[in-house]
Parts: C-alpha cells; structure tokens; sequence
C-alpha cells in the first residue's frame, strides 16, 4: 500500500510501499501528482530502476525532453549524470546543475518533474557526497510583502538557456560555448514572475538566478534588483532542503515549486552516477489532466 511519509523539514517525503519496476496503479500515481504538489520533493528508497523502467515511469507525468548527449544508448530521453571516466571521456555530464536553478524554464512549454536514479554515491569516511539541495518557492512568495506582490502581480520575465551556461562555464566547465544556431534553437521566452501552481492552486516565485534574464517593462537597473531581491529571498534558509543520496533512491521533484541545486562537495575519485528524465508541463496545466487527477482521487476517498 502506498504510503506517504512527510519528513521534517520544509521540502520533501518519503514514498514506500509501491514497486517501481511496475507501471504504479492510477490511483497511486494520483496521490504521487498531489504529493508533488504539496511537498515538492519525493523519495522512493530501494528502487534501482533500469533505464527503460525510468523512462517509464517518467513518462507518466508528461512528455519527456530530448537530449542529445550523453544518453542511455538508444534512449535519447534518459540522460546520464556522472565524473566516471571511460576510454578517456565522462560517461555523462559531470556538471549537471551545480549552481541554484528550476530546470527548463527557458523552454516555451517549462519543466513539470525531475526524476533521477542513484547508481552511484560519493561517499567519505562513511558519508554521502554530492547531495541536492532544494529550496521552496510556494513558502517563499507566501512570505513576501503584500507590496512586491502587488508591484509584481502581472509581471513577465525572460529566462534564456545561454545565461546558465554561461555561468557554468565561468566556473571552469569544459562545455564549449554555444554556437549561433545553438542560441537561435532556444531563444530566450516569457513567464509570469509569479506562476499559479496548477496542482497546488497556490502562487509560487517563478523566476530563478538559473536561466532568468530580465523582468520585462523595467529598466535594466531595476530588473536587475528586483530579480536579486527575490533570488536572495528565496534562497533564505529557512526554505531549504537537502536530499542526502542512497543507491537505489529514486527522487522526483517538482520544477514549478522549487529550485534545485547539486552539491560538488566531492573529489574526481569519488564516483556519482545517476540517470534522468526531464519531464515538461505539457500535461499538468492540462485541465482535462487535472481533472482525471482529482477524479481518482474523489474515488479513492470513496471507496
């Protein structure tokens, strides 16, 4: 029987009692969407899905991105995340998202879930490395005073893939930068500064030291404080969580309602290898979707 188990801090559950070599019935992948909803970030422990089982289950919460390296062979959706070294080359990108963001949001259609697979754990003197923080924008904007959230109710920001990388490769990444036509493939696109969860109802801070470039209608001067009004404010403490990795745990979370970052607190020697999906928000803004959801759910409490 599924069961979730919130834990102490202001993100995050556990989710036990479910097999994810299976496709999960609809009644729990119900409960699974409303608990994204609620604690942003999910554990199943003792889950060590293949790569085939991974893009299944993903698939469940919305159409999957497309990455064109470092991928399970054959399986262009599941993108792998590593410092192993073979034949002279990193399996997987080895730099993925060391800096605060919520991926995706420079796509037209933004990111819904994140869901990665630990194969492997840097570990030392008996202790996990290489863990993922979080940090929680439905708490964040609910603290905000009530004169940002009006000044900025209808705002739009610009978010661009470039800016992230970028920054990336400011921090001694090998990634060359983009081309051209790389730029021109994602250029930068709009999203409301304050986003309505569609699970939760409530309002979450959608913008992000990631990939947001500008609030638009205000001068470069003004964009560029308030943007850093609000990074500052949601990257508060009290906001945060971190996700200590175990083999085998399979850890989904919700792009709309957090911001993520992973940890490079350990050594080239010290292995970390996970496989991931990225999945959009082509369904969870989909009203039909939603209410398939919520009708499961009334019958579930039924029953």
């Amino acid at each position: 029987m599924l069961t979730i188990e919130p834990g102490n801090a202001i993100l995050g559950a556990r989710v036990t009692g479910v097999n994810l070599h299976q496709p999960l019935p609809d009644a729990d992948q119900a409960r699974v969407v409303q608990a994204l909803g609620q604690y942003g970030v999910l554990c199943f422990p003792d889950q060590l899905i293949d790569a085939v089982e991974l893009k299944q289950f993903s698939a469940r919460f919305g159409a999957l991105q497309i990455i064109s390296k470092k991928v399970e062979p054959g399986m262009p959706e599941v993108s792998i995340l590593s410092n192993v070294i073979e034949n002279g080359d990193y399996i997987g990108a080895p730099d993925a998202g060391q800096d605060w963001h919520t991926d995706m949001t420079y796509n037209k259609t933004p990111g819904f879930v994140n869901v990665l697979v630990a194969h492997k754990v840097p570990m030392r003197d008996g202790k996990p490395r290489g863990g993922t923080e979080f940090t929680n924008t439905h708490a964040a904007y609910d603290d905000l005073p009530a004169g940002i959230k009006t000044k900025l109710a209808d705002a739009v920001a610009l978010h661009d893939w470039n800016k992230f990388h970028e920054l990336m490769r400011s921090k001694g990444s090998k990634r060359p930068p983009l081309s051209e036509a790389q730029r021109q493939q994602r250029p930068p696109v709009p999203h409301p500064v304050f986003l309505t969860h569609p699970i939760s109802g409530r309002k979450v801070i959608y913008v992000n030291p990631g990939f947001t470039v500008k609030i638009i209608g205000m001068s470069d001067a003004e964009s560029h404080d308030t943007l850093e009004y609000l990074y500052a404010h949601v990257l508060q403490p009290k906001y945060r969580y971190t996700h200590h990795w175990t083999v085998g745990d399979v850890l989904v979370w919700d792009h709309l309602g957090t911001w993520h970052c992973a940890l490079a607190d350990y050594a080239p020697n010290e292995l970390r290898l996970m496989k991931r999906c990225q999945v959009l928000a082509d369904k969870v803004f989909d009203p039909v979707f939603m209410q398939a959801i919520k009708g499961t759910l009334n019958a579930q409490a039924a029953a």
